[in-house]
């Protein structure tokens, strides 16, 4: 049920990212630990997340890192809970989805 739960919020939150806000929650919040230059970085590179990733994946993990680690395989301390509020969530997961046009799950 929280699973339905958290899909359907998630769902509903994507309607009206802006990238550019995302940009900057990124700047603020992600960028300490992810990169966007394949430069290493303690988290993932976000390239690389925008790859292998949806933006309701992304969205997910962001919003209950605590909870999606194990579906996601990192380990529990990977990423702490961010302060971020519904919006921001939502705006830092277009801008993450927008950094990889082509997608690892598009290849056939």
């Amino acid at each position: 049920m929280k699973k339905i739960l958290l899909t359907l919020t998630i769902t509903i939150l994507t309607l009206n990212a802006d990238i550019e806000n995302g940009k900057d929650v990124y700047a603020q919040n992600c960028g300490n630990c992810h990169r966007i230059d394949m430069k290493g970085g303690m988290g993932k590179d976000f390239n690389i997340v925008s790859y292998n990733r949806t933006k309701w994946e992304i969205m997910a993990y962001v919003t209950a890192p605590q909870a999606m680690y194990e579906q996601f395989g990192y380990d529990a301390n990977a990423m702490p809970k961010l302060p971020l509020n519904d919006e921001q969530i939502r705006d830092v997961s277009e801008y993450i989805d927008s950094l990889q046009k082509f997608k690892k799950w598009m290849i056939k």
